[in-house]
This record gives structure tokens, C-alpha cells and sequence, in this order.
């Protein structure tokens, strides 16, 4: 049988253990991991926040938004980002999708009313109308479109907007990345920088 001095030694050794363990782990280690990021890639460590003037602020130094966070738009003179399932869109403190299944009659209904939604806002065929369009990401905060649906809402932001068709085409070639690595997923376009493109495009007209 174990004596009151050996359990004290033992819970004193486990207690020493926790205490190395979380200055380790829960302090030393999370600093060490930070102040790495924030000297070999500042603006991803700071959330990839995006600055913007002009048309959007007169504050230089303003976020208008996350280059990894979707943004809801409503101004048809903007580009439209995918639908979003978090919140009330693109909630951060609500972030998931919608757990619908493929034969969902919801999912069904949703994609349908979002089809009929985009071909008359945008002027084209339903069957033109792209998936990532109809969906929303597993997160419910992707930021990119997909390319066919950005030039899908070329003609419609030309209008708005003033630009000509060729102009705004080009604002989204700028603004479009290829597969990561080269060789993973497909080109994206990020909404909130081409947005800002849009803008600042349309006020120097």
C-alpha cells in the first residue's frame, strides 16, 4: 500500500508535468509559431486583410474585407459571389454548409430557384449557368468564383457600370489564379479584389 508521502510525490510529479507541458505547448510554442508567421508571410498572419480607397474609403488603412473571406453583394454593378449556407451568409461565427444531401428535396429546390434567379439577373440560359453558382462551399466563406461564372456576369456588370465588355473581361483575367502548385483544383477568381478592380475601374471612367 502506497503511503501519503509517495502519492504526494506522484501528484507532484504529474502536477509539474501540466505545468511544463502547457508553458510548452500552450505558450512558448503558439508565440514561436506566430512571430514565425508574422516575419515570413505578414499579410496571411494578419488574417490577409485588404485595404482599399477610392471608391470604397478615404481611409488608406481601413480593411474592407478578408481576401479569404466571401462577402455578400447585392449591387448588380458588382460581381455576385457563390450562395453561402453560414448564417445568414458568409457568417463567420457560423461557418458550415448546409449538410444537404445530393438527393435532398431542398438541395433540389434550392438549386432550382437559384437557376431560374441567375438566368433572369444575368441574362442568360439556365443551362449556362455554372455549378459553383447553384452551391454553397463546405465552409460557406469561399471567396472565389469560378471562372465561367465570373465571365458569366460580365455583360451584366458592363452595364451597370459603364465599362465596356472588353474592359471587364480583362479586370477579371487580372484577377484570376491558376491551380495551386500547378496542378491542384482549378483557376479561381477572387470576388472581393475583383470587386474593388470594378470599382476603382468605374470611377476613373
Amino acid at each position: 500500500m502506497k503511503s501519503l508521502y509517495d502519492l504526494f510525490r506522484q501528484s507532484l510529479a504529474g502536477l509539474r508535468l501540466l505545468v511544463a507541458a502547457t508553458l510548452v505547448l500552450g505558450i512558448a510554442y503558439p508565440l514561436a509559431v506566430s512571430g514565425v508567421a508574422a516575419v515570413a508571410a505578414p499579410w496571411q498572419a494578419q488574417g490577409s486583410l485588404v485595404t482599399a480607397t477610392g471608391a470604397h474609403t478615404d481611409d488608406p488603412d481601413k480593411a474592407v474585407g478578408s481576401a479569404l473571406v466571401g462577402q455578400l453583394v447585392d449591387d448588380p454593378a458588382l460581381f455576385w459571389p457563390r450562395p453561402s449556407a453560414a448564417g445568414d451568409g458568409y457568417d463567420m461565427l457560423s461557418t458550415y454548409g448546409s449538410n444537404y444531401g445530393p438527393e435532398s428535396p431542398e438541395l433540389i429546390a434550392a438549386i432550382k430557384d437559384r437557376r431560374a434567379e441567375i438566368a433572369e439577373r444575368d441574362g442568360v440560359a439556365p443551362s449556362d449557368v455554372p455549378p459553383d453558382a447553384l452551391t454553397a462551399s463546405g465552409s460557406g466563406l469561399d471567396p472565389d468564383i469560378s471562372v465561367a461564372y465570373a465571365e458569366l456576369q460580365v455583360p451584366r456588370v458592363a452595364s451597370a457600370t459603364g465599362l465596356s465588355e472588353d474592359a471587364v473581361r480583362r479586370l477579371v483575367e487580372d484577377h484570376t489564379s491558376g491551380r495551386t502548385w500547378g496542378v491542384l483544383g482549378e483557376p479561381r477568381v477572387n470576388v472581393l479584389l475583383l470587386n474593388i478592380a470594378v470599382r476603382e475601374a468605374a470611377v476613373e471612367r
